[in-house]
């Protein structure tokens, strides 16, 4: 009773600072940060290291399904045929580029006695927070056009191809057996894939799914949860691959969705932005050693100016001549934003015991910095350029 009495009062104290943060958005519109921002910070205020008003073990589960919903809908918010495009070629070459950067520079760190954790350090270098991105892009009309593309293109190679790295380098300790079951997620989502064509119009099922999809039975959203709950569980022996599984949920749920597509997203955005979503930014505000970042405060900068400096520098040279310069500025500050995979690369770093404390802890601190500071720079650079549009108009 006493652990129920605990989850309980911890899930109070995360209800209110998710409620709370678009309140004050709305109270206070300068005040122009995006939302994730203020989740992180009231995750830090109500956890153990402050105020102690919850406890992130006692929400841990449903933090972990909040993740989930994070990539899962990055997944879906991706166009597959970007990557057949020249937003993707030019995604990925800025991705091998970073990758090669991280390696040359977190080698030199390495030789120098910094840091202990090569592969985890080196591989957080190069991620983006893709599905941190999404709402914050959403909500200021930056997911359209063509920047929209190369921006989506960016993020999905800065999270897709380290948690494919992950699952080979740090995943299991056979690698076989982590390219065992990168295989065995891929065919998982080519026969899930498949089954889309059960839902051709006309077919029974179809009619089924368009008659229950509203009021109590909510059956297409069941199916989501259940198609992510059933990736998540394949997949959750082989560490981040569960975070591969999540991201392949929503690739799948692209292909399958159809026509209902309209319908889908409004729910998936209440269950996911409205309830686990939160959960998962506050918990990770909570989880942050404050106490190590507070004693290092010197690691701290130098690793949020090798995050941007190794993943969003590239993208002022690839995205040269289809992006004018703000823009590119714009896709340097989004493809710089890490946490999630962050977060995940430092528990790795932490249970196998390659990775110094004191780097876990603000490794994890320059992710939040780039998710404080980042994205609200581009948003704010976004917002200039009506005023400098309407400044030459006569």
């Amino acid at each position: 009773m006493e652990d129920i009495g605990t989850a309980l009062d911890s899930l109070l104290a995360i209800a209110a600072v998710a409620a709370l943060a678009p309140l004050l958005l709305g109270l206070l519109p300068w005040l122009r940060i995006p939302q994730v921002v203020l989740l992180l910070a009231g995750g830090m205020v109500i956890g153990p290291q402050a105020l102690a008003l919850a406890s992130p073990e006692a929400v841990a589960p449903l933090a972990d399904l909040g993740l989930g919903f994070v990539f899962l809908l990055a997944g879906y918010e991706l166009d597959q045929r970007l990557y057949r495009q020249d937003e993707g070629r030019r995604a990925f070459v800025a991705w091998i580029v970073s990758l090669a950067l991280a390696l040359g520079v977190v080698g030199l760190l390495s030789w120098g006695g910094l840091v202990r954790a090569f592969v985890p350090v080196a591989l957080a270098m190069t991620t983006t927070a893709l599905g941190t991105l999404v709402p914050i892009l959403r909500e200021n009309g930056m997911l359209g056009g063509r920047l929209g593309r190369y921006l989506m293109a960016s993020g999905a190679a800065g999270e897709l191809l380290p948690i494919l790295a992950i699952a080979v380098f740090l995943g299991v300790g056979n690698r076989w057996v982590a390219l065992l079951s990168l295989g065995a997620v891929v065919v998982l989502a080519v026969l899930l894939s498949l089954a889309a064509h059960v839902l051709r119009p006309g077919n029974r099922l179809t009619a089924i799914l368009a008659e229950r999809q509203h009021e109590t039975s909510q059956i297409t959203l069941r199916f989501t949860v259940l198609l992510l709950v059933l990736l998540l569980a394949v997949t959750e022996r082989f560490h981040l691959d569960a975070v591969l599984g999540a991201f392949v949920a929503g690739m799948v749920l692209r292909r399958w969705v159809g026509r209902g597509g309209p319908a889908l997203e409004e729910k998936l955005d209440v269950a996911g932005h409205g309830f686990l979503i939160p959960i998962f930014f506050v918990y990770s505000g909570m989880t942050i050693d404050l106490r190590s970042v507070a004693a290092a405060p010197l690691r701290l900068l130098i690793f949020l100016g090798l995050m941007i400096a190794i993943r969003g520098l590239p993208a002022l040279v690839v995205y040269v001549g289809v992006l004018p310069w703000r823009e590119r500025f714009q896709t340097m500050l989004v493809s710089a934003t890490a946490l999630p995979l962050v977060v995940a690369l430092a528990q790795i770093g932490l249970q196998n015991g390659t990775m110094l404390p004191e780097n876990a802890a603000t490794l994890v601190g320059a992710a939040v910095l780039t998710v404080l500071i980042l994205p609200t720079a581009a948003v704010l650079l976004n917002r200039t350029e009506p005023a400098l549009v309407d400044q030459r108009l006569p």
